[in-house]
Order: C-alpha cells, then sequence, then structure tokens
C-alpha cells in the first residue's frame, strides 16, 4: 500500500471539526489520501471561516485521486450552512452521528483503509437519541467487537483504558481481573498496530501507590495482580500493578511500550498533559483498538468556545490521520487489510 486513503468524519457542525479539516488538508494529503464524510456546505463555510484557498467538492463515491487543492466530501446533506456555532442542536448531533456511522460503512465495505473522526458533542448525540457516551461505543456495536479498547497516544507514551466514560465509582467496580486481562490482551494485539510486536506492558494500579501493599486497598491483589499473573503465564512481557503516580512518566521516558489505566482520568491526565502544553497546540490520538477497521481520533472535544472564529489548531487532527494511515499500513503488511489497489 503507498498511499492509504482515510475517511475523516466532520465531527459537530458546530464545533472546531470543519475547520481543523481545512486547516489541516495539506498535512493530510501529504500522509494520505483523505476523504471528507459530512457536509459540503458547512465545509465551504468553514473555508471561509479560516480564509483558505482550497475549494471543496461534494462527492458520492470515494474518489481515485485526490487534488491538494480541493477537498472531497461525501456528502450527507443533512445540515443548513452556515452552522450555528457554539449551540447543542439535536439535527447537529444526529448529522454527527451519521457522518460516523457513514464512514464505518466505507471503512467495512473497503472503499477507505481508516477512518479518522473530528469531535462530536455528547450532550447533542444524546438530544439525537444516542446512549453511546461517544465514538468508541458505537463503532464496537457497528462492527460486532466485544473485546475493544481506548488507547491514547501523545509521543512515547501510550495509554489504554480498563474503562473510560462512566463515574468513578462505577469505574473502581469495573476493575475485575477479567476486565483487566481482557483490556492487556487487546493492548498486546493494538501495539502491533503500531509496530511493536513484542511489547512491553505496565499496568497500573487502582490505589494510591498501588495500594501499598493492602495498606491503601485491596483490589490490587484481588483483581490486578492476578490479571496480571494470568498475562505473563500466557507469555505477555507485562509488568504491575505499578504506583499509578509514576508509572506513566516512567512510560513517557521509554520504560515501557504502553500503560493500562483503570479509569479515564488515570490515563487521561498524564496524556493531556503532555498534549495539551503551552502555545495553545493541542496534539496526541485516540485510537480504538480491537476493531476490525482502523480508526483513529483527535484528542479533544469540539472545542465550541472558540468554534467559527478560525483559530482552532488542527495539529491533533493531522497526528490521527498520519497514525490512521500508518496502521492501515501496517496491517496490509501482515495481511490483515486488504489492499484496494489489488
Amino acid at each position: 500500500m503507498d498511499r492509504p486513503t482515510v475517511a475523516v468524519t466532520m465531527g459537530d457542525p458546530a464545533g472546531i471539526g470543519a475547520e481543523i479539516v481545512v486547516a489541516a488538508y495539506p498535512d493530510l494529503v501529504a500522509a494520505a489520501d483523505p476523504v471528507v464524510v459530512g457536509d459540503a456546505d458547512v465545509l465551504r463555510e468553514a473555508v471561509a471561516v479560516r480564509d483558505s484557498d482550497l475549494t471543496v467538492a461534494a462527492v458520492d463515491a470515494v474518489p481515485e485521486t485526490v487534488d491538494p487543492e480541493t477537498i472531497p466530501v461525501v456528502d450527507l446533506d443533512l445540515v443548513d450552512a452556515p452552522p450555528e456555532y457554539g449551540v447543542v442542536r439535536e439535527d447537529y448531533g444526529a448529522a454527527s452521528l451519521a457522518f460516523v456511522e457513514r464512514a464505518a460503512e466505507l471503512a467495512t465495505d473497503g472503499a477507505v483503509d481508516a477512518i479518522a473522526t473530528a469531535p462530536i458533542n455528547k450532550q447533542a448525540t444524546r438530544m439525537a437519541g444516542s446512549d453511546y457516551a461517544g465514538h468508541t461505543g458505537l463503532l464496537a456495536d457497528y462492527t460486532d467487537t466485544d473485546a475493544y479498547a481506548m488507547l491514547l497516544v501523545e509521543g512515547d507514551l501510550r495509554v489504554t483504558h480498563v474503562s473510560t466514560h462512566v463515574p468513578l465509582a462505577e469505574a473502581c467496580d469495573r476493575v475485575t481481573t477479567a476486565a483487566v486481562r481482557e483490556t492487556i490482551g487487546v493492548t498486546h494485539e493494538g501495539m502491533r498496530d503500531l509496530g511493536i510486536d513484542d511489547p512491553e506492558i505496565a499496568v497500573a494500579g487502582l490505589n494510591p501507590h498501588a495500594s501499598d501493599g493492602g495498606l491503601l486497598g485491596t483490589a490490587e491483589a484481588t483483581e490486578i495482580e492476578p490479571a496480571v499473573a494470568d498475562a505473563r503465564a500466557d507469555g505477555l512481557d507485562v509488568t504491575g500493578p505499578a504506583s499509578p503516580d509514576t508509572v506513566f512518566s516512567q512510560a513517557a521516558a521509554g520504560a515501557y511500550d504502553c500503560v493500562v489505566a483503570m479509569y479515564h482520568d488515570q490515563g487521561h491526565i498524564p496524556v493531556k498533559m503532555l498534549g495539551f502544553a503551552g502555545d495553545d497546540a493541542v496534539s496526541g490520538v485516540n485510537v480504538t483498538l480491537g476493531l476490525p477497521i482502523v480508526r483513529t481520533s483527535v484528542d479533544h472535544g469540539t472545542a465550541f468556545d472558540i468554534a467559527g472564529e478560525g483559530v482552532a489548531d488542527p495539529a491533533s487532527l493531522v497526528d490521527a490521520v498520519e497514525l490512521a494511515a500508518e496502521i492501515a499500513s501496517n496491517r496490509t503488511e501482515r495481511g490483515e487489510l486488504a489492499d484496494r489497489t489489488d
């Protein structure tokens, strides 16, 4: 595979998705053959917002070649332009879900090699009738995937999660031997997508200092240690439970290829400390591991407070498309992704 084709979903029309697509497009074309899934008129409005010289072409199917000066859009024509920036609306939530479902359809049909998603608004999608907390569960159900995990990547720090968008009390209850072991397994397989065949994986504890030998909790001994032992018995290079207050910095320094975090903020905070630091730059990528299709995403939200102002940073979207193209190429080399040029 010379140039993977990546479907880029536009995200919530009221957010920054369309404008970061426009701002990122020259870099996206350098990494892959991108095709946007969304609304052509909203994207044209974003071209004006960014004061860009690019043009937008509505297409019915994925083009065979990409013009670096024209953004191709599989146009679902669900939104009136200009959008009402920064406003939570049911129709915007429904549109953003439709963009994702169409991109997933293109990926499962082999029309594209990967998808990269711009941010959606969970309140808007909930208003539209969706019970999903975000893209991950939606795509897992769409592809009939049972074992999956959220991976965040920022530089050399890679973090997967046993649970994500649930209340903290529920997240603690979800730290079971079965759930931790499943996440370790999905993480191990997912590292192969990144070109790491024999990853060193650290598993974070749930409690401070990984319970300090049982002084600060029991989950480490009763749930996490058995999962780590089982993974080791299966030949995986796994360490833990490790103290959560040090393991992420150790991984960022290269001690481990990935850390398995126990819950959303435990894993997200160290990644975003690195990716959101200084000069208003936002980097980092969200990857859904375990899916039969390749899916990456920006590691930020819809940024309603700055939507329509033309100042949103596109770096995370560039990272997401570059990583999507890399994963697609790695899967093709392993014979796990059909070569669409055949």
